[in-house]
């Protein structure tokens, strides 16, 4: 398949036909396993060769993983399509191993897991990698059928860790057993014991008596876990789109499970509207709102029984035992934090899966994982980077990281923890050199420390993936980092180049590409410089022209791209002003959309003093009559977005009280129905208050007042959060969600 991809030709999945046995299943994970890592490194033709020449399960999760990288990467329907077909066959063929070997006597038994487990992990895998597929294919009802993929792969994992928490209690058990029993010796052997009671507290551990045996001290350290062996991991062949589900054992502390079931996939019905989707569940089941008690931070291993060993560990001295535990890590880890950050507007999806999410647990399950030097290790450590350079660098208020400098690896992997992060990347470098993903997570983190330039450098590099899904991904990364600096020509090339590159939002490309011609024509203006103001005005108009013909060609669940409605929305209302204003559509363009979008991407973290001096400037063009005579036109909207951005940017500068100032006395003073209506921009009034509660969570100084700061921060946000609809607000929620969760996690730290 991979060669096929390669060479823009299909191949077929067949099945696994061959009988199990310990041997076999070795060769084929060794095999599968070191051919899917070649992918980590660029080198696709090795890749393909190892794939292609097996056909058990190992090699088809091997397949899928490829397909899954792909597709995420690019975001490209074709790609996703293919995606969805070989895990689809991933699925198929990784059952039916898993009955086998739970029927087999010659199939691997592991000391650790029940029979099977490693199919029940490669389902698992493929289940996941398939959800997460669906829920980017433009289809509506292959989305909700993806949320319940979610669902059957969580249970499955959960079941494999069940096993792994029933042997760590046990091993505890056995070693504390010893530690007892020395104790008893030492204390025998000083004649300091009367009484074996006094020990062990029952008469069956007298030295006359049979000793207690560590896996008898409980009935429930007795074997492996009963819902692995005889429901969580029973799966459903690919011919099968009955979608039942067998709850596991739901008897976890911090894991609530519902106990009942959720319902079933009509694959012949689907709608507009997941409100009005025939899928079987009861909505006083789907729309009831969730509780999500807060799960404390900063967990210990003892919390979960989580294995913490080393894979050169007396615990994994077989390979498929390595296998689960990193693969289970993996994937469970992925599911706990995708499922912990689903913004308020996507709740009530939660129950279509069942669960919860746990963003701790998650993030020290993925650090697990990326001990092991496989697919499931390198796929961690890429899952990770991407989590702190970009979904951690895209939020405001996140956990307090707490630094070793003399042990990186015992640092907090809460907020941003900058040590493991970069020995993380180091590692990963060293195990694949030719691999252009590392290079791109090493650009991240150099934007992160706010090295704009040097990361747009590493980006501009002559080496290329032979995976256009990367260089497509680097690109827009250094258009980003461009768009950040204030490069403004390269910045506008580099997002047409996007539009070359993949196909995921043209609109957005074109719109940020415009808008960056709009401040050059600004800047033209500004010197007198007329003829080089009417060449950016024609790039601009012609760039901005192309939007809205882009505009709703790419969708998710069934629904247009959020950044598409906005930019569609403001090429009308500057279009509608223009005609109102009698000026040309250059001249009816509103407060700076380059730093409009600069916000929502939230380049200010990444900005240096003088880029952020940059963006003030930029910002001062609209309010100077000799530079826009029609600034006293602006309707309170346009006043608003000026407040708003300006205040942004004076909190990260650290003027928090003066960005607090404004946002009261601009905006947050007004009616919010002031907003609302024909093209208006409705968006700044709600991320007012998210802004409040940021600059009070950087007010901290370590003295008394924190906790009120926390306190009146959790307020502003809680407002946010419970906000009608507006535009863009799923892209808000994410950061809203992220900051109720660190502030609420900061006061149960600290007693509050």
């Amino acid at each position: 398949m991979l060669r096929g991809w390669i060479k823009e030709k299909k191949s077929t999945l067949h099945g696994s036909t061959n009988s199990l046995n310990t041997a076999a299943e070795l060769q084929d994970l060794d095999a599968a396993m070191k051919a899917v890592t070649f992918i980590m490194n660029d080198d696709l033709e090795s890749a393909a060769a190892g794939l292609e020449a097996g056909t058990s399960s190992f090699h088809k999760l091997g397949q899928g993983m490829v397909a899954f990288l792909r597709a995420t990467l690019g975001f490209e329907p074709e790609i996703i399509r293919e995606a969805s077909e070989c895990l689809a066959g991933t699925e198929t063929t990784a059952s039916i191993d898993h009955r086998r070997a739970q029927k087999d006597p010659e199939a691997f038994h592991s000391s650790i897991y029940a029979p099977g487990s490693e199919f029940a992990l490669c389902l698992a895998q493929s289940q996941l990698m398939s959800a997460v597929v669906g829920v980017l294919n433009e289809n509506l009802l292959e989305g909700i059928k993806g949320f319940y993929k979610l669902r059957k792969a969580y249970i499955s994992l959960d079941s494999i860790l069940a096993a792994e928490r029933k042997f760590t209690e046990s091993t505890e058990a056995e070693s504390n057993f010893n530690a007892s029993r020395t104790s008893y010796d030492s204390h025998r052997t000083n004649g300091s014991v009367r009484s074996v009671n006094g020990i062990f507290g029952d008469k069956s551990a007298s030295p006359g008596g049979p000793l207690l045996s560590p896996h008898g001290i409980s009935a429930q350290h007795n074997g492996m876990p009963k819902s692995l062996e005889t429901q969580a991991t029973r799966d459903v062949s690919s011919d099968d789109d009955s979608d039942e589900f067998v709850d596991a054992d739901e008897n976890h502390e911090g894991l609530p499970t519902p106990s009942t079931y959720l319902g079933h996939v009509d694959t012949n019905e689907a709608t507009d509207d997941l409100a009005k989707t025939s899928i079987g569940i009861p909505k006083t089941q789907m729309f009831r709102e969730p509780s999500t008690p807060y799960t404390p931070r900063s967990p210990t291993k003892s919390m979960y029984h989580m294995l913490e060993h080393d894979p050169d560990s007396d615990v994994f001295t077989n390979p498929l035992d390595s296998f689960i535990h990193s693969g289970a890590n993996l994937c469970f880890g992925l599911l706990l934090v995708l499922l912990s950050m689903i913004p308020p507007a996507f709740n009530k999806l939660l129950f279509i899966i069942g669960f919860k999410g746990d963003k701790p647990r998650g993030i020290r399950m993925l650090w697990q994982a990326t001990k092991f030097f496989n697919i499931n290790g390198a796929m961690a450590g890429l899952i990770l980077l991407g989590y702190y350079n970009g979904l951690v660098g895209f939020c405001d208020i996140i956990p307090d990281s707490h630094s070793n400098d003399e042990d990186p690896s015992l640092e907090s992997v809460e907020g941003y923890p900058t040590k493991r992060c970069e020995g993380l990347l180091h590692e990963m470098r060293t195990r694949y050199p030719k691999s252009r993903l590392w290079l791109l997570e090493e650009a991240r983190m150099l934007a992160s420390k706010k090295h704009l330039d040097k990361a747009i450098a590493l980006l501009s590099s002559d080496i290329k993936s032979p995976l256009k899904q990367v260089e497509a991904l680097s690109m827009f990364e250094k258009s980003l980092n461009s768009m950040y600096s204030h490069r403004y020509d390269l910045c506008s090339q580099s997002f047409v180049e996007c539009c070359e590159l993949n196909n995921w939002s043209h609109a957005l490309y074109y719109y940020i590409a415009g808008s960056a011609h709009v401040e050059l024509y600004r800047r033209a203006k500004a010197d007198n410089d007329e003829a080089s103001a009417a060449q950016q005005a024609e790039r601009a108009i012609e760039l901005l022209h192309k939007v809205r013909e882009n505009a709703g060609k790419k969708k998710f669940m069934a629904r247009q791209l959020p950044f598409d409605i906005f930019v569609v929305r403001k090429l009308n209302k500057w279009e509608a002003r223009a005609k109102e204003w009698n000026v040309s559509f250059i001249d009816a363009i509103g407060i700076s959309p380059f730093e409009e979008m600069i916000y929502f991407w939230n380049g200010h973290k990444r900005m240096d003093r003088e880029q952020l001096q940059h963006s003030l400037s930029a910002l001062a063009w609209s309010e100077d009559p000799s530079n826009n005579p029609h600034w006293h036109r602006e309707s309170l909207d346009e006043n608003a977005i000026l407040s708003f951005l300006r205040a942004a940017i004076y909190r990260s500068q650290g003027r928090h009280e003066e960005a607090k100032m404004l946002l009261k006395k601009e905006i947050i003073c007004n009616d919010r129905a002031a907003f609302k209506g024909h093209l208006k921009d409705d968006w700044t009034c709600p991320t007012a208050h998210y802004e409040m509660g940021a600059n009070l969570w950087m007010e901290r100084d370590g003295s008394e007042a924190d906790a009120a700061r926390v306190k009146e921060a959790e307020q502003w946000l809680d407002v946010a959060a419970k906000w009608e609809k507006y535009e863009l607000d799923a892209r808000m929620g994410l950061k809203i969600t992220t900051g109720l969760e660190t502030l609420r996690g900061w006061k149960a730290e600290n007693g509050i």
